[in-house]
């Protein structure tokens, strides 16, 4: 792994899949470090012929930290009801201009911009506000914000907003696979032993409770996409699973539908989650997506 400033912010990332290979960035998660994918799922890109990026967004993870700034969440809330500019230390729009940065930084001039759960609102954001950067745009279990859509199941909602007992290893592990179960796939068996060597690993990499904080209060501030995704013109594919019950799959068939032309997969049993048994279908719908528009683009030059 490497850190680079991109965007005037320090940036851990890493990378897999030959230099001169297609340019694939991937955008993580609410409080999400880039280990937090199993590495087989980044593996089977490269090995698909994708140059495949991936980085700690900042304040998370070995990248940038804002302590001590820390946002007033029901103030926040409380500010969008009312139509007025929430006070945060950042943005969804300042995560985008980050990952567009780490591009720049790289000397990549466009890529592929896919993202997950938050990572797909940045990567949406991405190819608005950067559209130079963006070869497509690939959403997974994301979302436009719109608030007339269906909020999450009770449970996984208090998944992502309740914190552990304590700050220790044991009690973090055993919280955060909890609520994973929450939101997990319903067509594959849970891997608890395997989760929880991931999160234990991350834990030790950099537990950082601060960080998601600022993060959810940037989803909060964030108005709904709904509105300029009409107008995206790019190559989008969105990825859905029918089980999600952190982000519905309604929010999924909405982002498809907003945007022209988008191709919209449902995987039957899939939730809010990436087992080893998910990897095949949803790289091979990647991987199949990316080489039609690089084809596509190269006939058209």
């Amino acid at each position: 792994m490497s850190r680079i400033r991109a965007n005037g912010v320090e940036l851990e990332y890493q990378e897999l899949g030959p230099r001169d290979a297609i340019p694939f960035l991937f955008i993580n998660g609410f409080g999400s470090q880039l280990t937090s994918w199993p590495v087989e799922f980044r593996e089977r890109l490269a090995a698909a012929g994708l140059r495949t990026i991936a980085f700690d967004n900042r304040d998370i993870g070995l990248s940038q930290k804002w302590t001590g700034q820390i946002p007033d969440i029901k103030a926040v809330s409380e500010a969008m009801r009312a139509g007025r500019k929430p006070d945060v230390p950042y943005r969804l729009d300042d995560m985008a201009a980050d990952a567009a940065g780490l591009l720049d930084a790289l000397g990549i001039e466009s890529a592929h911009i896919a993202g997950a759960s938050m990572g797909g609102m940045i990567a949406q954001l991405v190819a608005l506000d950067h559209p130079q950067k963006a070869r497509s745009l690939i959403s997974i279990f994301s979302t436009t914000g719109d608030r007339s859509l269906p909020p999450s199941s009770p449970e996984a909602q208090a998944a992502l907003t309740t914190r552990p007992p304590s700050n220790s290893r044991e009690d973090v592990v055993a919280h955060a696979l909890k609520g994973r179960r929450s939101y997990a796939s319903t067509r594959w068996p849970f891997d608890e032993g395997r989760l929880g060597a991931l999160i234990g690993h991350n834990y030790d990499r950099s537990y950082y409770p601060e960080g998601p904080g600022r993060h959810w209060a940037a989803i909060l501030a964030a108005p709904p996409r709904t509105e300029r995704l009409k107008s995206l013109k790019l190559p989008t594919l969105v990825l859905h699973g029918s089980a999600d019950t952190l982000i519905r799959p309604e929010a999924g068939r909405h982002t498809a539908q907003c945007i022209p032309g988008a191709e919209y997969h449902e995987i039957e049993g899939w939730g809010h989650d990436m087992p080893l048994p998910a990897i095949p279908p949803v790289t091979k719908l990647i991987v199949n997506f990316v080489k039609r528009v690089e084809a596509k683009a190269k006939a058209a030059a």
